[in-house]
This record gives C-alpha cells, sequence and structure tokens, in this order.
C-alpha cells in the first residue's frame, strides 16, 4: 500500500476494493513492475487484437514498457478529467489491470471502463469479479451516474462479461483496427440498473465486498476548488 504521506497529499493512492481474495489497488511503482512483467509475458493470443490502440504489439520489454509509460502518463487525471487505473490482484498476486476514465467527472459522473488480465490467468472467471468490484467502488463508492464499456464484436470474453454483469446494449461503432475496419459494440449501465443487479452480482464475487480510502477520493473530487 502507498504510504500515508502520499495518501494523505494524493487520495487515490489509497483507495483499495477486496472481496474475498480479489483486491484492486491503486498501482504503485513496485505494483507497476509487476503488471508490466504480466503484460509482457503475453495478454491474448498475437493473432488477435482486443484493445483499440495495439499497446500489446512488440517484444516483452517494449510491451512491459508501453505499461510503465501509460500508467505514469494518467496517474496526475484525478479532477474534472478522471482516470482511475488499479492492478488486479489475486490471493496477493497481480493478474491484471482494471481502470475507468471519463471527462467532466463532477458534471456527468459518467466513465468507461477498460481492463486486462495476464493469459496465464484468463478462463478463470477473474474478469466477471473484477469488473463487478468496479462498478461497486463506481457506484457505490464514488456515485457515478452510469457507466459505459466497449468491445470489438470478436472479442467474446468482455463482451460477455459486460452482458453478464447488466450492462445493456448502447449500440455499434467502425473502428480502424490495425489497417482494417472492425465493428466494436457499446454497452451501458445507469445507477438504477446497478441497484437492481447489484446483490446478483454480489453473488459472482463469493465474498461480501469493502471499500477502503474511497470517501476521501469522493471529498477531493467533489471539492468545489478540484484538483
Amino acid at each position: 500500500m502507498a504510504s500515508e504521506a502520499l495518501i494523505k497529499l494524493w487520495q487515490a493512492a489509497g483507495v483499495r476494493a477486496t472481496a474475498g481474495d480479489l483486491e484492486l489497488r491503486w498501482i504503485d511503482d513496485d505494483l507497476l513492475v509487476d503488471l508490466a512483467e504480466l503484460a509482457g509475458r503475453g495478454v491474448h493470443d498475437p493473432e488477435a487484437m482486443p484493445f483499440y490502440t495495439p499497446w500489446t504489439r512488440g517484444t516483452p520489454d517494449q510491451v512491459a514498457r508501453s505499461v510503465l509509460k501509460y500508467q505514469w502518463s494518467i496517474r496526475q487525471n484525478v479532477g474534472p478529467k478522471l482516470t482511475l487505473e488499479f492492478a488486479v490482484l489475486v490471493g496477493g498476486v497481480v493478474v491484471g489491470s482494471q481502470g475507468a476514465s471519463g471527462t467532466q467527472w463532477t458534471v456527468l459522473r459518467s466513465v468507461e471502463t477498460g481492463s486486462w488480465l495476464g493469459r496465464e490467468f484468463q478462463g478463470r472467471g477473474i474478469g466477471t469479479r473484477m469488473r463487478v468490484l468496479m462498478l461497486h467502488l463506481l457506484f457505490d463508492g464514488l456515485g457515478a451516474h452510469d457507466v459505459t464499456s466497449g468491445a470489438f464484436a470478436d472479442n467474446a470474453a468482455s463482451n460477455a462479461v459486460s452482458r453478464k454483469v447488466g450492462y445493456e446494449e448502447d449500440g455499434i461503432t467502425r473502428m480502424a483496427r490495425e489497417g482494417t475496419a472492425a465493428v466494436a459494440n457499446r454497452f451501458r449501465i445507469t445507477r438504477e440498473k446497478w441497484d437492481a443487479v447489484r446483490e446478483a452480482n454480489f453473488a459472482l464475487l463469493g465474498a461480501t465486498p469493502t471499500l477502503d480510502g474511497v470517501e476521501a477520493l469522493r471529498a477531493q473530487l467533489e471539492a468545489p476548488s478540484g484538483t
């Protein structure tokens, strides 16, 4: 965990969500190294590209450095432009990343979720559980109005998770993907829908979720002076 001195100055560093052996934790540099090395070992089949930006192309070291550069670049975005990125840990082991980002948070209270799992940890239901835990943090912890997500139509796993936890279909988008056109599905879940599916989703977690440090971050975000 981040030091108390850092958390006092930068409230996002103290945010943590847990449910049994599953944890979302703010990414300090020690966790970031583990996360980068995990990505370097592989995130998807080399013939596929599930991400809008193809950051997983390259050698293991190049992919790892892409993770470092991205995470370092967005740490400051806690304010009107809100970006939150968490390491996902299972049993204390880093298995992936779960994030959310959006603009004009204080006005719109809307963000888009995004995530990835190391290939060695896929197929175990972790993707569903970490999305539920993130929704709990966003809706119940930070007071989100709605949360969106998107995935290429051929990314079956991501589309399935969105539908399973209660997102509703919100249209499609045609996007350029590595030089060719591809269809991406859009999904949305509102606060009202979350309230209706919360308990069913908590059952998927297999444990009662807890949040730490969220009150301080919410107070920072809602302060009239901003960040």
